[in-house]
């Protein structure tokens, strides 16, 4: 389907010359949007036919103001059906431009992605996390990437990306960068944003993401169970930093923080209730949701063993936590030492709680979701289908009954 295109001439008021003629102007609509052009024209007003945007009579004067108006209907029409056969996006200003033969500047890909980029760096921590920036970031690297693999350029007009480009582009994150199924997705849908962006103001007509089907496949998340649990909590480190990776690891095993809300807590996110229990409350870094979680007894010895340490006091932090990369480093280490023969993340972490702490020992699942500041159950369900010795034991009921 072409973009409907409605034009008509009209007079434009002049404020200051009001008994002089009136510049008749063209008025170019396409899907409800408006440019209009100067015609050079103008005519009095008592003299001019608003319904059929023509002069009136059949004067000298009449017959040549019309026939020029007719010609520039003409030229419209051209450049119109001109744009149509090549394809390119018809918008009200890109019509008028390419009627007056001015050269538009093609929109390219880079500078878009960039200017999203930059305004959602004005956004964080307001409304997005830093670590979401940094995924945007490393999906415009790829995209450049891709570009030079396939086009041997490193920017391109977006009225180039097709659904060719996407499939393209798909397939470069799955066999040339070997991204699994759901990092090749979650890329992609990064990409889609921007491309949605540039359809909402009008410089893309078409989707080119319309007939591409891709989902992210559930993936078997990793946790610990009781024994492995305990073996961690049980184990004696003769180096510190191990002894202090460790524990800020079960810290988030006992409440299901994650590592970047672990990292920035301090004194002032523990409460106690009405019953002189402590609480740590925190709003999530991913995705600001409010999570209240209750301080069990081994969580809380930990934030004591910490609170005189000289980083926690000097940074008004609860725990002495170093970076990602380091911590999983050291855990990988901690888990060689330990016997467990699983990759230790603090992604784990969090899965331990929701599964082997929470919902293992009974927890109801609507108390666990909150407490994992989950949007919806629908997100805490998932950890729920992991268990299986809870299964028996809801079934248990069962065998005696039948």
């Amino acid at each position: 389907m072409h973009p409907k295109l409605h034009h008509l001439f009209f007079l434009k008021k002049n404020k200051k010359h009001q008994r002089k003629p009136l510049a008749i102007y063209l008025r170019i609509t396409v899907d409800g949007k408006r440019a209009e052009v100067s015609t050079g024209k103008s005519v009095e007003r008592n003299s001019w036919m608003p319904r059929t945007g023509r002069m009136k009579g059949s004067s000298k004067n009449a017959k040549r103001l019309n026939n020029d108006l007719s010609l520039i209907e003409f030229d419209l029409l051209e450049a119109y059906h001109a744009m149509v056969r090549r394809k390119e996006t018809i918008t009200a200003l890109s019509l008028k431009n390419h009627y007056l033969g001015v050269e538009e500047e093609p929109r390219m890909l880079v500078d878009i992605f960039q200017q999203h980029n930059r305004r959602m760096a004005d956004l964080i921590p307001k409304e997005f996390a830093a670590g979401t920036l940094e995924r945007y970031k490393t999906s415009l690297s790829h995209t450049i990437e891709f570009m030079m693999w396939k086009y041997g350029a490193a920017d391109m007009d977006i009225l180039r990306i097709d659904h060719d480009f996407i499939a393209e582009f798909d397939f470069f994150l799955r066999h040339i960068r070997g991204c699994s199924n759901n990092t090749t997705v979650k890329y992609l849908r990064n990409f889609r944003k921007i491309i949605r962006h540039c359809i909402a103001n009008g410089w893309l007509k078409k989707d080119p993401f319309v007939m591409y089907r891709a989902k992210i496949v559930q993936t078997q998340r990793v946790f610990l169970h009781e024994e492995e649990l305990r073996a961690l909590m049980n184990k004696e480190f003769s180096i510190a930093r191990l002894t202090r990776v460790r524990d800020i690891f079960l810290f988030c095993c006992f409440t299901g923080l994650a590592y970047a809300d672990v990292r920035k807590i301090g004194p002032q996110n523990v409460f106690t209730d009405q019953d002189n229990r402590p609480w740590i409350a925190v709003n999530r870094t991913k995705t600001s949701n409010p999570s209240n979680v209750p301080l069990l007894p081994a969580a809380f010895r930990i934030i004591e063993k910490y609170q005189e340490h000289p980083y926690c006091k000097a940074k008004n932090r609860l725990l002495p936590v170093l970076s990602n990369q380091r911590m999983n480093s050291y855990l990988k280490e901690i888990a060689d030492c330990c016997g467990i023969r699983k990759d230790l993340t603090f992604h784990t972490a969090r899965h331990t709680f929701a599964t082997t702490v929470t919902l293992n020992n009974h927890v109801p699942i609507e108390s666990v979701s909150k407490m994992l500041g989950h949007r919806n159950i629908s997100a805490t369900q998932h950890y729920a289908k992991l268990l299986d010795k809870k299964i028996l034991h809801d079934i248990q009921p069962l065998f005696l009954k039948y």
